[in-house]
């Protein structure tokens, strides 16, 4: 491997969000580390891809509600690439059941993945960052549901709201090392989970009801992930960004 050689790992990297943040490094020349939990051919369709770009890719299947999972899973990049300068803390799982309604169980596993997931993988991909000396970009992908209190959401909600304390948090501890910590708020992005919830129809009018006019889409995320491990964002920590269209500005 080239000295120059950077590796990202993404979380939840076979689709949407975590699909395009994966491309869009790889097209800033890194090589990347694609988890997944359950869509193995999307997964090795992103490796195929980054491959297509000039880039070197591995699919890592791991569940990042479980702690072993994603220690097995650093393990397996850092024999493979044998370092790690960017960590794109992706994945998420969500219930959009009624708060009086919604099964324990369902939210215990929200809360695995969506926070503590985010935990794991921050702080196994700082650990290695810190032991390399030589800083690092860790981003984390939060929802615009941390600012606005989304119906029938409330466990994801939650999660998402932690998660941009926690960026803080580790952003301010790993300020000394030069590693870079910054959240992401996305708003209503047109993703395949997504699509799990709403018809063509519901999207189509959700999005005019944006100020922007529309939904907005995977890549543009991935556009501001891949700014947010470049250099040009190296004197930026701590911080939230919002990709929203406006959302945040309706009134209704």
């Amino acid at each position: 491997m080239p000295k120059n050689s950077k590796v990202a790992l993404v979380t939840g990297a076979s689709r949407g969000i975590g699909r395009s943040s994966a491309l869009a490094l790889a097209q800033h020349g890194f090589d990347l580390v694609v988890n997944y939990r359950s869509h193995g051919d999307e997964a090795q369709q992103v490796v195929q891809d980054i491959k297509h770009l000039g880039g070197k890719a591995l699919a890592i299947q791991a569940d990042v509600g479980v702690r072993q999972e994603v220690e097995n899973l650093f393990d397996q990049a850092l024999s493979h690439f044998g370092r790690l300068d960017a960590v794109v803390a992706n994945a998420f799982y969500a219930i959009r059941v009624p708060f009086i309604e919604m099964a324990w169980a369902d939210v215990q596993r929200v809360v695995d993945v969506t926070l503590f997931g985010v935990w794991h993988a921050c702080q196994l991909g700082a650990r290695q960052m810190v032991k390399q000396g030589e800083g690092g970009k860790i981003v984390i992908i939060s929802s615009i549901h941390a600012e606005v209190p989304f119906a029938d959401w409330s466990a994801y909600n939650m999660c998402k709201v932690g998660i941009i304390h926690l960026g803080a948090t580790i952003a301010n501890e790993l300020a000394a090392h030069h590693i870079n910590v910054n959240v992401i708020n996305p708003g209503w992005i047109d993703t395949p989970g997504e699509r799990a919830y709403y018809t063509e129809a519901e999207i189509q009018a959700g999005g005019a009801r944006i100020p922007w006019g529309r939904l907005g889409t995977s890549e543009e995320l991935g556009t501001a992930v891949a700014f947010l491990c470049s250099p040009q964002a190296d004197y930026i920590t701590g911080s939230v960004l919002r990709i929203d269209g406006g959302l945040a500005l309706r009134k209704n």
